[in-house]
């Protein structure tokens, strides 16, 4: 792990949890609220990358799936988190990218359903300013946000970065 500016003594159990655990969060979150959870897309588009990516190792010029989603719940549409992704296409299994791009079904949960054998290895936590992302959890733009990035391999390669945001003031001992 490097450049992680938290403290994790200053968080809450569940906090930790979501931060450093290597866990599917869509199944973490369904159980701690009793909600199932829906996959909101934002963005989904292959684009060509322009500078390298150490962590998935891939150079400038290459092709990848950039997505961008909300975790929300089914019942009250409450956006839980919102994760953006980096998926190196050439390295992912045709019928799982096609349920990736066709479906709303969580990576997590279509790496249960193809039975895809993960590595998950974090690579970054963080704390930032909401800015943009305030919208989505009805927060103000210099309210906080704890976040994780991680590199997900499969097959001895990396595949996936991924990284995930929610509130610092969600998932607290009194929330």
């Amino acid at each position: 792990m490097r450049d992680c500016n938290i403290d994790p003594s200053k968080l809450s159990p569940f906090q930790k949890i979501l931060l450093l655990a290597d866990g599917t969060l869509t199944n973490i979150l369904e159980i701690f609220l009793n909600e199932p959870i829906a996959v909101v897309k934002l963005s989904e588009k292959i684009v060509i990358i322009t500078e390298d990516i150490q962590p998935l190792k891939i150079k400038a010029g290459t092709e990848v799936l950039e997505r961008q989603i909300l975790l929300q719940d089914q019942t009250s549409h409450h956006n839980w988190l919102y994760a953006d992704s980096i998926i190196v296409i050439e390295r992912i299994e045709e019928r799982f990218r096609d349920k990736l791009i066709k479906s709303h079904i969580p990576i997590g949960k279509l790496w249960q359903q193809h039975k895809t054998e993960t590595f998950k290895e974090i690579v970054n936590y963080a704390q930032e300013q909401a800015g943009d992302l305030s919208d989505y959890f009805e927060i103000k733009r210099q309210d906080n946000l704890l976040s994780r990035t991680y590199s997900v391999s499969s097959n001895n390669q990396p595949v996936m970065m991924i990284t995930e945001k929610f509130p610092e003031s969600y998932f607290t001992s009194d929330f």
